[in-house]
């Protein structure tokens, strides 16, 4: 604790009883530790009003910085829902003008849609392969069409065995 063994704690208790005597010394220890308890309350009381200064000074500081910043920041432009806001009304005009282009192209059929390029490219190909199909439709509509295999159909149970008994 401070510095002090047990063999010098036992030297110190023998010398204490010996000079008060053993009737006086379990008063004075009991006194002792009134006084030490009131010694480390005053030391909690110190350290606790030092506490709250540090926090108060703190504090002010704080204060201090938030009132001088405020100055240069408009909080009101800080709020979240006013970006929120400004977001989902963004969405909605995005929204709005999709649902308007959808419309008009519903409404003017005539219009080209986007992939008119790409039937005009394909079509020229189309063209070459007509004459050609053209030519095979005759063959195909002069051979016969062959008659599907008849699919054997499933006798009662009551008649195999009559069938069987015949054969």
């Amino acid at each position: 604790m401070f510095g002090i063994d047990s063999s010098e704690l036992l030297l110190i208790a023998i010398v204490a009883l010996v000079v008060i005597g053993p009737k006086e010394l379990p008063g004075l220890l009991r006194t002792w530790g009134k006084w030490m308890a009131q010694m480390r309350s005053m030391a909690s009381e110190f350290r606790g009003h030092v506490d709250e200064m540090v926090r108060q000074s703190e504090l002010d500081e704080v204060k201090k910085q938030l009132t001088d910043a405020s100055t240069g920041v408009d909080l009101q432009a800080l709020d979240p829902t006013k970006q929120i806001r400004s977001h989902i009304e963004e969405g909605m005009a995005e929204g709005e003008k999709a649902i308007a282009e959808a419309k008009t192209n519903l409404d003017n059929p005539l219009a080209e849609p986007e992939s008119a390029p790409q039937i005009a490219v394909e079509a020229p190909e189309v063209a070459a392969e007509a004459p050609q199909v053209a030519a095979e439709a005759p063959q195909i509509a002069a051979e016969p069409a062959a008659e599907p295999d008849p699919v054997p159909v499933a006798e009662p149970a009551e008649q195999k065995p009559a069938k069987a008994a015949a054969g």
